[in-house]
């Protein structure tokens, strides 16, 4: 399969691996639509809705870009709505965006918890409920959420437990819908890279050292472009792995994906 004229909706696209995403879908002719809420140029984080959509339609795509929070309903109606009149429907979303804060109990103010909670899970669930009335009238629709397996393991847990709440929270948006659609030919997968990936928050949290240390996005944007390009009836309710997904397509080759060949890897959270 592919994606041209497909309607692929993206949180978090202005950047890092909502970006990559985008940019596959784009060179196979697909129409994207770019949610986030960064609409002017941030002075240490590069990219904005706008130059996003600009990326996207020099790589192949149509682009449709939308300032959206996807913490408040309102914003996220209209912003499906918008997407629907613009391109007449929808296929596919990624449930991409994410906030992360790895601190404890004692250090996570509540602001911040609620900041996770609400993009994490709860923009995850917001987006989908408003794009499954028009993902149940597509062809081929998928919904993707990039989020972990769920491992039950303490040592997940103890050192941030607010964001592995948030996170495991998409996971079981995952785990819930993709019971609920299936009769209904809507696929639901989540989808979490083997290492770490060499975006602004890797930087943020690690330093150089965790930027050489990573994979670059376009490893995570390849192995989506797997999953919603297969048939929706046979492939929900999974929990991806990036690695796992692209040796199934025949990828042999993963020092590609490296930012520094021959360094070695850190391995992700929640991956044991």
């Amino acid at each position: 399969m592919s994606l041209k004229d497909k309607v692929i909706a993206i949180t978090g696209a202005s950047r890092g691996i909502g970006h990559a995403i985008a940019m596959k879908a784009a060179r196979d002719g697909a129409m994207v639509v770019v949610l986030a809420k960064t609409i002017t140029e941030h002075e240490t984080l590069p990219g904005t809705i706008y130059s996003a959509a600009e990326d996207i339609e020099k790589a192949g795509g149509k682009a449709l870009a939308v300032a959206c929070d996807i913490r408040f309903e309102d914003q996220v109606a209209a912003a499906f709505e918008k997407a629907v009149a613009t391109f007449g429907g929808i296929d596919i979303l990624v449930n991409n965006a994410s906030a992360i804060s790895l601190t404890g109990t004692l250090d996570t103010e509540i602001k911040r918890y609620r900041l996770m909670q609400e993009i994490n899970t709860g923009g995850t669930f917001l987006c989908s409920r408003h794009a499954l009335p028009h993902l149940l009238k597509a062809k081929n629709p998928h919904i993707l959420n990039l989020s972990p397996p769920l491992n039950m393991s303490a040592r997940w847990f103890g050192p941030h437990v607010a964001y592995t709440m948030s996170k495991y929270g998409m996971s079981m948006c995952t785990l819930g819908m993709a019971e609920e659609f299936k009769e209904k030919g809507v696929a639901v997968n989540s989808l979490w890279p083997e290492t770490a990936i060499n975006t602004a928050a890797i930087k943020k949290l690690k330093g150089e050292e965790g930027v050489k240390s990573s994979r670059t996005p376009e490893i995570v944007a390849d192995a989506a472009y797997w999953i919603i390009t297969q048939p929706a009836g046979e492939c929900t309710g999974n929990f991806f792995i990036d690695v796992d997904v692209l040796k199934k397509a025949g990828v042999e080759d993963f020092e590609k994906y490296a930012v520094e060949p021959g360094h070695e890897l850190m391995r992700d959270f929640f991956l044991d």
